[in-house]
């Protein structure tokens, strides 16, 4: 299985905005995706850090609905 790639918050919105999130708001430095499915609302939360931390990142994978290997797809 491949690592993750160290990535900005940036990068990871651009990634989740392919995906089909919005950005809903921005609250300081942490910018709040929305995402409207068949089965609700996907909410995600993606700091705009230069480098975020794998276990977020993870996180914020698991938060969208994707799995590991369909985000590194979408990089």
């Amino acid at each position: 299985m491949q690592k993750l790639p160290r990535l900005s918050g940036k990068d990871v919105i651009k990634i989740l905005t392919k995906y089909g999130f919005v950005a809903a708001r921005q609250k300081g430095s942490h910018v709040i995706l929305r995402k409207e499915t068949s089965e609700g609302t996907k909410v995600t939360v993606v700091p705009l850090h230069d480098e975020v931390d794998r276990g977020t990142l993870l996180e914020i994978i698991r938060q969208s609905g994707l799995k590991k290997e369909e985000f590194l797809k979408l990089l």
